[in-house]
């Protein structure tokens, strides 16, 4: 537990770091308005701080940086959530109602305004992702080698992929698999198959067929294709490089081949359990955005799901803007987009 002091030194700290992307000393914290306390104690503090593992020391500075442990201190506890004010409102509605006469119009501005705003990169996640799922799956053998693997929507969308089927695999096994994959999907959004795939039908294909880890691939690399079809817009990637924490080539190589990947992509935002969620740093689960901050916001009619959308951005980030920024927009989303649900 931080003591009233500790929170306002480490409050100070992340304001600080997020202003300026240099590291904050205790000189400069003692000189703001109401601090009250000696540059010696607030020193004192912050090496206490970085034992307990809130704050970093980058380098031989004198000054420190927030942790990853840090961030969620403060985004649980001490950050203020931003007032969104009656112009920024404006805009936002403006924007989203200007020749919103197709659902992809809203998804690509509600995309682009949110990196706009917020100078960070958006990621929206469109409704066809959520509603559309999976109503039928079958393995249809060609030859030896090669089967259709065929996926029908709940909407009678159909498709066909060619794979390649594995020596030693007879028809009875694929009878199966079809048996098991129809029992546990039907009816699981596409966002959710692959999750499902893995978390629960992998142990059971492993009890009753002899090569499952082969259909697990199979099956695996069908729905991943599918998932590329999926609605998931992209805005604002060159923000990231104006960040002072990218201008290491690799880092931003690796950020630009995730922007590029649907797939993991959807995986990021689409496994938020609902409402706002922040994920920093390493809670990402995802090398290339170790160093920076995911928030999402899903929007939802009548407590169903259609979407969600999300910014990325340095674990620098103005939390409370985007918060209250992403809280907005998916209220409003909401509401526009519920016309094609009614």
């Amino acid at each position: 537990m931080l003591t009233e002091r500790q929170k306002m030194i480490l409050n100070a700290i992340v304001d600080d770091y997020i202003r300026s992307a240099e590291p904050v000393g205790s000189r400069s914290i003692s000189k703001r308005g109401g601090v009250g306390f000696s540059p010696a104690t607030i020193r004192n503090e912050m090496a206490d701080l970085e034992d307990l593992g809130f704050l970093e020391q980058p380098h031989t500075s004198a000054g420190r940086v927030p942790s990853t442990k840090g961030y969620r201190y403060y985004v649980d506890h001490l950050v203020k959530l931003g007032e969104v004010s009656e112009q920024e409102l404006d805009r936002i509605r403006t924007f989203l109602a200007d020749k919103m006469n197709q659902m992809e119009q809203v998804i690509q501005h509600a995309a682009t305004i949110l990196s706009n705003m917020t100078n960070y990169t958006s990621i929206v996640l469109g409704p066809e992702t959520f509603s559309n799922t999976l109503k039928h799956f079958q393995l249809v053998p060609l030859n030896e080698n090669t089967a259709v693997a065929i996926i029908v929507t709940n909407t009678g969308h159909v498709e066909n992929r060619t794979v390649s089927i594995p020596s030693g695999i007879d028809m009875s096994e694929m009878e199966k698999v079809t048996r098991i994959l129809n029992e546990k999907l039907a009816g699981v959004p596409f966002a959710r198959l692959r999750s499902r795939l893995y978390s629960e039908i992998g142990q059971e294909l492993g009890r009753y067929v002899s090569h499952y880890e082969d259909f697990m691939n199979i099956v695996s690399n069908v729905l991943t294709s599918s998932e590329s079809d999926s609605r998931v817009i992209v805005s604002g990637t060159s923000n990231m490089l104006i960040q002072p924490e990218f201008k290491d080539v690799d880092k931003v190589k690796t950020l630009l081949e995730l922007f590029d990947e649907q797939p993991a992509l959807l995986k990021l935002v689409s496994s938020s359990p609902g409402g706002i969620q922040v994920k920093i740093g390493s809670e990402n689960n995802h090398e290339a955005i170790t160093n920076c901050s995911l928030i999402t916001a899903t929007y939802t009619i009548d407590g169903h799901s259609l979407g969600t959308i999300g910014i990325l951005g340095p674990t620098r980030m103005e939390y409370g803007k985007v918060i209250s920024l992403l809280d907005v927009l998916s209220k409003d989303m909401a509401v526009l987009l519920g016309k094609w649900y009614k």
